[in-house]
């Protein structure tokens, strides 16, 4: 697979290859579907949580004596049985989140990308202009294809801090390190705008 490499005015100035065994074949949707669901757990804010017997308010006494008045026997008005009372076995605060092998997560990125290659959405750049205002920004990322209606994903192996911070504005825009790039973040972009480094960073990572 060659693709084309671009200038930050979209003219073309080389081609990268790309290696049929990291990115060709077929793409498994299930890997890339679990990495995802595992990556929208870790980010659920876990603080669902209900007032158990000994946190609702009201007295510890006894309504009534335990025995000869008819009614069924009760210990005290915060019983999960009375109104106002405890609630049994609710939500708590938690953590949701859990971890997939390294193999499995490698594996969905890899079949990200693919998808997005062979979908011909990606679009790799020799390098970024060092633009700090987001004016100038949304101007480049326009001419390489990105539209402002869409979800736009830019990789850089090290973006800088005045480029980031231009594209932190745009709304749809994410910018993000190869290194530190999911498997989520490349399936929910409608374009995949990197540098070359970038992906040859990423060839390297998956083909090893």
């Amino acid at each position: 697979m060659t693709l084309d490499i671009v200038n930050a005015q979209n003219e073309k100035i080389g081609s990268i290859e790309l290696r049929d065994e990291v990115f060709g074949g077929r793409v498994k949707a299930d890997v890339v579907w679990a990495s995802v669901v595992r990556d929208n757990a870790a980010m659920r804010r876990g603080t669902a949580a209900t007032k158990t017997r000994a946190m609702v308010s009201g007295t510890g006494k006894k309504p009534y004596k335990q025995k000869g008045t008819g009614r069924a026997q009760v210990g005290e008005a915060r019983n999960p049985l009375w109104r106002k009372g405890g609630i049994v076995h609710g939500p708590q605060p938690r953590s949701y989140e859990y971890d997939l092998p390294r193999k499995a997560e490698r594996g969905a990125l890899r079949h990200a990308l693919a998808a997005k290659l062979q979908a011909g959405v990606v679009v790799v750049v020799d390098a970024f202009d060092a633009v700090e205002k987001t004016k100038a920004a949304a101007a480049m990322l326009g001419r390489l294809g990105a539209v402002a209606s869409t979800r736009t994903l830019v990789l850089d192996v090290n973006p800088a801090e005045t480029f980031a911070r231009a594209l932190r504005n745009l709304a749809g825009t994410v910018c993000v390190p190869s290194g530190r790039v999911r498997a989520r973040d490349i399936a929910l972009a409608t374009r995949v705008i990197a540098t070359k480094a970038a992906v040859e960073r990423l060839q390297e990572v998956l083909g090893s």
